[in-house]
């Protein structure tokens, strides 16, 4: 049973990988500008050998993994391009009347609504953390940590790179830009919460049920 899972586990992971090797040559063939690519483009890049020297031992939910592949080509689109330039992004500018390419607002609420699934089902299933209020606050905690982390991140590379750092910040002259990629990620956290919880449950439920039968 357990190889069976593997098998389809690895199956799925090879999906996702083409679709992700497809998608970087496509965003890296002439992207807007090179090391904006690179540094949108490094979760991918680390993510994918991860997932796949993990998979043997600990496969991922259904739901995980696609919110991650998912995730994964938000990122290679807003490498292509430089977060304030996505074409798609404008499109919804003008239907919206904004002031700005709502893209990069985008990607903040996925930094949140991804890594919000990721890490509650690392905190169930390895942590033992039952779900619930505990559960949910540990959750938001740890995805403003990792917003904050990453804004950490761009502050540096805005102090290295300088005005080169400017497509990577994708600020479009917010000065509260920082305040506002926070308040996305949290806002994403929140709803991938009280959105997919049930499903999330129900999913490791069932991986946990044939964890149990494989058992001697």
């Amino acid at each position: 049973m357990k190889e069976l899972q593997f098998v389809g586990q690895r199956k799925v992971l090879f999906a996702v990988t083409t679709l992700w090797l497809v998608a970087l040559v496509w965003s890296g063939w002439h992207p807007y500008d090179r090391t904006t690519w690179w540094m949108e483009v490094a979760p991918v890049l680390i993510s994918l050998p991860v997932l796949w020297i993990s998979a043997a031992r600990f496969p991922l939910t259904g739901l995980a993994l696609g919110l991650i592949a998912v995730h994964g080509l938000i990122l290679i689109v807003g490498g292509a391009y430089s977060y304030a330039r996505v074409p798609i992004g404008f499109v919804v500018q003008d239907w919206l009347d904004l002031a700005r390419n709502p893209y990069d607002r985008l990607g903040h609420f996925m930094q949140g609504f991804v890594p919000a699934i990721v890490l509650r089902e690392l905190l169930i299933r390895l942590g033992g953390i039952a779900p619930g209020k505990l559960l949910s606050a540990i959750v938001l905690a740890c995805c403003l940590a990792v917003s904050a982390s990453y804004e950490l991140i761009e502050f540096t590379a805005a102090m290295l790179l300088g005005q080169g750092a400017d497509e990577f910040l994708g600020t479009q002259g917010d000065v509260w830009d920082t305040q506002w990629d926070m308040l996305m990620c949290l806002i994403g956290a929140a709803a991938a919460l009280m959105g997919l919880s049930a499903v999330h449950d129900r999913q490791i439920g069932e991986r946990s049920a044939r964890s149990v039968d494989e058992r001697p």
